[in-house]
């Protein structure tokens, strides 16, 4: 597959043309399925994937003038026949990966069986990951929390961590936990963002410290493209690589 993982979204015209490049045509000559599911355990996610799924989100992806989109609800997909899903998913030029909580995101892609048939979809389809979205896409991620999860998913590690911010310390629960490996490092979405103090660039970097991977910390201009074996940072921001 080709990824493209971003942090927030397609939120500039280097990150737009990275897109089009990867799908090899217009995006409104593409399909697409959006995936809404990991935003189902924060309070109001039913309105947020509203949004994201109309165009409406903050990080533009399901408004972005494709040919066709549909939502595919990884939930849903372990009480239907595999024929009732998986030739869509098949045929369709791009999995949008919305973002949300990357530890019942992995596990819903497990238990879907879409994490099983990623591998086999062909080499044309793009996976374009928005926040947790781009997190479970890798081999190993971690996540903070400022509260325990409220969805499932199993940690590898779990322990708590405190933050320097400019308005003081901020204790948060970091875990770790197996993604669907699509690629072998981890991501930092927000880096430096207002609302994720926790991923300042000096928080970011005790965070990495957790990974065995080496891990991008990417701000909300940044994406990473991935095709085969190369991997290129696309940005009109800042970002930044940690290796283990």
């Amino acid at each position: 597959m080709r990824l493209l993982l971003t942090s927030a979204g397609i939120k500039n015209a280097s990150i737009h043309n990275a897109l089009v490049e990867l799908l090899g045509k217009p995006i409104a000559e593409a399909s697409a399925l959006i995936i809404p599911t990991a935003i189902y355990p924060f309070p109001g996610g039913a309105g947020m994937a509203w949004r994201a799924i109309c165009g409406a989100a903050n990080g533009p992806l399901g408004g972005l003038g494709w040919k066709s989109l549909g939502v595919l609800e990884l939930t849903a997909l372990p009480s239907i026949a595999d024929d009732a899903w998986i030739p869509t998913v098949q045929e369709t030029d791009a999995l949008l990966v919305w973002g949300g909580d990357p530890l019942y995101l992995s596990y819903w892609m497990r238990q879907s069986g879409l994490a099983d048939l990623l591998p086999e979809l062909p080499r044309e389809t793009v996976y374009v990951g928005v926040s947790a979205g781009s997190m479970a896409a890798t081999a190993t991620f971690g996540e903070t929390y400022p509260d325990p999860p409220r969805g499932s998913g199993e940690a590898l590690t779990s322990e708590d961590i405190v933050f320097a911010t400019p308005q003081g310390a901020i204790s948060r629960l970091l875990l770790t936990a197996q993604g669907v490996g699509l690629v072998d490092f981890a991501v930092i979405p927000h880096l430096d963002h207002e609302d994720h103090p926790d991923a300042s660039l000096a928080n970011a970097a005790k965070w990495a410290a957790r990974l065995p991977v080496p891990t991008y910390a990417i701000d909300d201009q940044t994406a990473i493209k991935v095709t085969g074996d190369t991997v290129a940072v696309v940005s009109e921001g800042h970002w930044k690589l940690f290796t283990p």
